[in-house]
C-alpha cells in the first residue's frame, strides 16, 4: 500500500503494469487530511505499522528508500472513499508514546477545530474496528434496527466523551428540585414564571415516559420528587429503582445538550416572537400517519473510529 499526497501518471502507470504483468499486489491511495494535519496523520500511520514516512521534512526522499522503511499489518481495506488499515505491527511502546501526545496536545489547544481534529486521530490509533451486521424480516424493520444501532453507537461515544447520568428523565427531574429556592427569591414575577417553565420542561421526560408505559405521570414524578438523588422510574417493570445500579443511564452530553439547545430555541422564539412551520397536510392525520417518522439518527457528523 502506497499512501501519497498525489501519484504522477508515470508512477501510476508503471504501478498499473507491474499490477498487471507481474500481478504484483499494490495500491496507491491518496493522504488523508489536508496541511499540517495530513503530515501528522502520515506519521500516525507510519508509527502505527512501524513504517517511516519519507519526505524532505524528515530528510529522506524516494532514493534512499529500502524495504526496511516499510510497515507491516495485517489487513488492508482499501473502497472508493475510505482506507482502514487493521493490526499495525508498529512498537506498542511508540504507539502508546504517541497517544500520550496526542492528549496533552488537546489538553493544551485551546482551539476547537484543532482538538476534534486530535480527537480524530487518537482514536484512530488507540481504537478498533468492528462490523456490525443489521438485518431485518423487511427493509423497514432493517432500517429501524439499523438506526438503533447508530443512536447506541453515538450514545456510547457521547457517555465516553462526558460520562453518564441516571436516565428515564430522573436526571433532570432530580435537578429541578434545585430551583425551588431559586424560585422564592425570584425579584419578580416574569423571573418566576420563567424559572417555573424550565422546571416544568425538565420534569416533562419522566412524566411522558411513565405515561407512555401506562403509568400515571404525575403520580410518578410526585414520588420521584420526594425520594433521593439516583432514584427513578422503571418504566419496563413498573418499578422504583436505583437507575445506575439497574443500568438505566443517559450520557451526559445529551442531556446537557438537549436542555441547553432547548433553551436556546425557546430563547430564540421568544425574540422573535414569529415561527415557520409546516401547514398540515390535506389527508390529516391520516396521511400523516402514513408517512411515519424516520429513525431517530443521533449525533450526525461524527465518523467511524478506528482505521484510517
Amino acid at each position: 500500500l502506497i499512501i501519497a499526497e498525489d501519484v504522477e501518471q508515470e508512477a501510476l502507470a508503471t504501478l498499473v503494469v507491474n499490477r498487471l504483468r507481474s500481478g504484483l499486489k499494490v495500491c496507491a491511495v491518496k493522504a488523508p487530511g489536508f496541511g499540517e494535519n495530513r503530515k501528522a496523520t502520515l506519521q500516525d500511520i507510519a508509527i502505527l505499522t512501524g513504517g517511516q514516512v519519507v519526505s524532505e521534512d524528515v530528510g529522506i526522499t524516494l532514493d534512499n528508500v529500502d524495504t526496511s522503511m516499510l510497515g507491516t499489518c495485517a489487513s488492508v481495506t482499501v473502497s472508493k472513499d475510505d482506507t482502514i488499515v487493521l493490526g499495525g505491527n508498529g512498537p506498542v511502546d511508540g504507539i502508546e508514546e504517541r497517544c500520550e501526545l496526542l492528549r496533552e496536545s488537546i489538553n493544551n489547544t485551546t482551539s476547537e477545530y484543532e482538538k476534534e481534529k486530535l480527537q480524530e486521530r487518537l482514536a484512530k490509533l488507540s481504537g478498533g474496528v468492528a462490523i456490525v451486521r443489521v438485518g431485518g424480516a423487511s427493509e423497514v424493520s432493517m432500517g429501524e434496527r439499523k438506526d438503533r444501532v447508530v443512536d447506541a453507537l453515538n450514545a456510547t461515544r457521547a457517555a465516553v466523551e462526558e460520562g453518564i447520568v441516571p436516565g428515564g428523565g430522573s436526571a433532570l427531574l432530580h435537578a429541578s428540585k434545585n430551583l425551588e429556592e431559586l424560585k422564592a427569591n425570584s425579584p419578580n414575577l416574569d423571573h418566576k414564571i420563567g424559572i417555573e417553565i424550565i422546571e416544568k420542561a425538565c420534569r416533562a421526560p419522566a412524566f411522558t415516559i411513565a405515561s407512555n408505559a401506562g403509568a400515571e405521570g404525575a403520580v410518578v414524578v410526585g414520588e420521584l420528587l420526594k425520594s433521593e438523588a439516583g432514584i427513578g422510574f422503571d418504566a419496563a417493570q413498573g418499578v422504583y429503582v436505583n437507575m445506575i445500579e439497574s443500568g438505566i443511564v443517559d450520557p451526559k452530553k445529551v442531556v446537557r445538550t438537549g436542555i441547553t439547545d432547548a433553551s436556546s430555541v425557546a430563547g430564540t422564539l421568544m425574540t422573535a416572537e414569529a415561527m415557520v412551520y409546516d401547514a398540515p397536510s390535506e389527508g390529516g392525520d391520516a396521511a400523516a400517519a402514513a408517512g411515519g417518522m424516520g429513525g431517530m439518527g443521533g449525533m450526525g457528523g461524527m465518523g467511524g473510529m478506528g482505521g484510517f
